[in-house]
């Protein structure tokens, strides 16, 4: 299951679970603004950032 960080690792912003970011595929995070002023390519491993899916509940129960 994706990590759902609560900050942005450049700016310290807010990064709640049902709010605005942006992750690469080692689900570095990072707010919308970091991102942009970033073009969009993570620091820590050069790949993209992308729109971080919006987490609105719990995961339904496996049958």
């Amino acid at each position: 299951m994706l990590e759902m960080k609560a900050h942005c690792e450049k700016c310290g912003a807010a990064t709640p679970a049902t709010g605005k970011a942006h992750i690469c595929s080692f689900e570095c995070t990072f707010c919308p603004d970091c991102a942009t002023v970033m073009q969009c390519i993570c620091p820590n491993c050069r790949g993209n950032l992308v729109p971080r899916p919006t987490r609105m509940r719990t995961p339904a129960a496996s049958a």
